[in-house]
């Protein structure tokens, strides 16, 4: 039951991370042009050329076109590791899309502030790709057009990423022959890297504790049990009384931080804490060892 619960949860959050890409992509990245990159940025610029507009293509629909022929592509080539999430994800990021396009047909930005709407444009999709980066999900799309190039090139993933979606925003500049427009997509494709880096260092935070005490025994007690962590404790001496004293190493959650701050000051009124922030964690318990 318990497993259950954590998969409906797992989805519930992949689905509000792909509801949020999708708000970024249709109310503020396509009716501004910025094509930040990824498959969005593909088709808010194929969207805008003459034989699109002239057959009635929209941006939508050629989102959902490129993201079922990259998946095609992507199990053809790559097998297992385009798997099923990736394509429930890149279908449904599209499909919310067309129906967002269905409901609330848009003909202009919602405001005359460009600015304004890159910047809810960046923080909508790099939280939406977080989320799904979290929960080890994908929106597919360049995704798997950088695993491709992975396999055939010497280029890591981040370096085809990186590569795909520069050509995508630099491409912006011929085809709305509009510098600004240009301007705001590579700004938009730089500022989305670092607002998905910390939004997922911010979502994997963790507290490292280092306990200096004479009670060890309740402490560690309560970290297995209360917490279900780990600890390493090892003998230390002062340097001034030179009395004996435990030293205890565990790492929990932010929500676990407070309540061991507290523990320890009722068992040890007189323990040294030192707490540090980190996002780096792994091991059983934590981020898997890459």
């Amino acid at each position: 039951m318990k497993k259950h619960l954590g998969f409906l949860w797992q989805f519930l959050f992949i689905n509000f991370g792909l509801l949020l890409m999708a708000v970024g992509i249709y109310f503020f990245k396509a009716p501004n042009g910025f094509a930040t990159g990824g498959v969005s940025g593909i088709a808010i610029i194929l969207a805008k050329l003459p034989f699109s507009i002239k057959l009635g293509i929209t941006q939508a629909l050629y989102m959902m076109i490129i993201n079922v022929v990259l998946l095609i592509a992507g199990v053809i080539i790559l097998g297992r590791k385009c798997g099923g999430m990736t394509i429930y994800c890149s279908v449904a990021l599209s499909a919310e899309n067309m129906l967002f396009e269905y409901f609330f047909p848009l003909s202009a930005p919602l405001t005359s502030e460009p600015l304004l709407e890159l910047v809810y444009a960046v923080l909508l999709t790099g939280i939406g790709s977080a989320i799904l980066f979290k929960c080890k999900a994908s929106s597919g799309g360049t995704d798997i057009v950088a695993l491709v190039l992975r396999k055939y090139s010497s280029l890591n993933v981040s370096q085809a990423l990186l590569v795909t979606d520069f050509l995508i925003a630099a491409s912006s500049f011929f085809v709305y022959a509009s510098a600004e427009v240009g301007l705001y997509s590579l700004l938009g494709l730089f500022a989305k890297v670092f607002v998905i880096d910390d939004i997922l260092d911010s979502m994997n935070l963790c507290k490292a504790f280092t306990i200096i005490t004479t009670k060890p025994d309740e402490i560690d007690d309560f970290i297995l049990t209360e917490l279900h962590h780990g600890a390493t404790t090892y003998k230390a001496e002062g340097a001034f009384t030179h009395d004996e004293k435990q030293i205890i190493i565990t790492v929990c959650r932010r929500s676990e931080a407070l309540r061991l701050r507290r523990r320890v000051k009722e068992i040890d009124p007189h323990a040294f804490i030192i707490i540090t922030k980190t996002s780096e964690i792994m091991g059983k318990g934590f981020r898997d060892i890459l």
